[in-house]
């Protein structure tokens, strides 16, 4: 077991935390690998447990596996009026947006 990743054979699977922003509007992030940091470009509109592959980038093999970035939507805390305020706009902006149709 590893506090990061998940390995199924010769995959390997990370959990990889975004903003809202960013799996809304697309992002390049770094992404922590067993070998190094590298960049991964988050397409616009991807959602939460959307797995990204980054080919070659799993369990060194005969032919390799793969590493599995699966997204995760993290959202800021509502702690201040300025963050409450802001996510009052989102839900005025979104008011036709049901998620649980």
């Amino acid at each position: 077991p590893h506090p990061r990743y998940r390995v199924d054979g010769r995959d390997v699977y990370l959990d990889l935390p975004l903003a809202p922003w960013e799996a809304a509007l697309g992002a390049t992030v770094e992404v922590p690998t067993p070998e190094g940091e590298l960049q991964l470009t988050v397409p616009p509109g991807s959602a939460a447990g959307r797995k990204l592959r980054l080919k070659g980038k799993g369990v060194p093999s005969l032919p390799p596996g793969d590493l599995y970035a699966v997204l995760a939507i993290v959202l800021p805390p509502a702690e201040t009026p300025r963050a409450r305020d802001a996510y009052a706009a989102l839900a005025k902006a979104f008011e036709g947006f049901h998620p649980r149709t």
